[in-house]
């Protein structure tokens, strides 16, 4: 009773986290002689237990909503799960759950395993939610100042 108590005080959902069950399966891939592990990321559980093997904190920040708005504007909104990328036979470590494809983009940089799966509705609203009560951000460039960019004549 304790340890449900404590594992629902843990992972409580605010107005901008979620705890969210990640669903991982290893995967098989032979080429040739040579076999190695692939991790899929199966989908998601948005309402982990105790038996939950991997929960992430999904968090919302304000200065990512352009992001957001771009996500779920498009066909699959989509969840990402950034982990650390090691070697076959190993579980990779889980770094971070987001949203945003722009902060996804930058951990594809380095040398980190990017996984991708459809984002649940309820997920959806809650994040539809969270732009609602904090406006759009519109991104403002702005004015270059007369005459940048071009030759001076002088």
């Amino acid at each position: 009773m304790s340890n449900t108590k404590e594992f629902e005080n843990k992972y409580e959902k605010t107005e901008d986290s979620w705890p969210i069950g990640v669903d991982l399966v290893e995967h098989e891939i032979s080429t040739g002689i040579w076999v190695t592990t692939q991790w899929q990321l199966a989908g998601f559980e948005i309402t982990p237990t105790d038996e939950t093997q991997d929960v992430c904190l999904l968090q919302l920040h304000k200065d990512e909503r352009t992001d957001y708005r771009f996500n779920l504007s498009s066909q699959q909104p989509k969840l990402f799960l950034i982990m650390d990328n090691v070697d076959s036979g190993e579980k990779p470590i889980i770094q971070l759950l987001t949203a945003s494809q722009t902060v996804a983009a930058q951990y594809m940089d380095g040398d980190n395993l990017v996984l991708s799966n459809d984002m649940p509705l309820a997920v959806q609203a809650w994040m539809e939610a969270f732009i609602g009560r904090h406006g759009e951000l519109l991104e403002v460039r702005r004015k270059k100042r007369k005459g940048a960019g071009r030759a001076n004549g002088n």
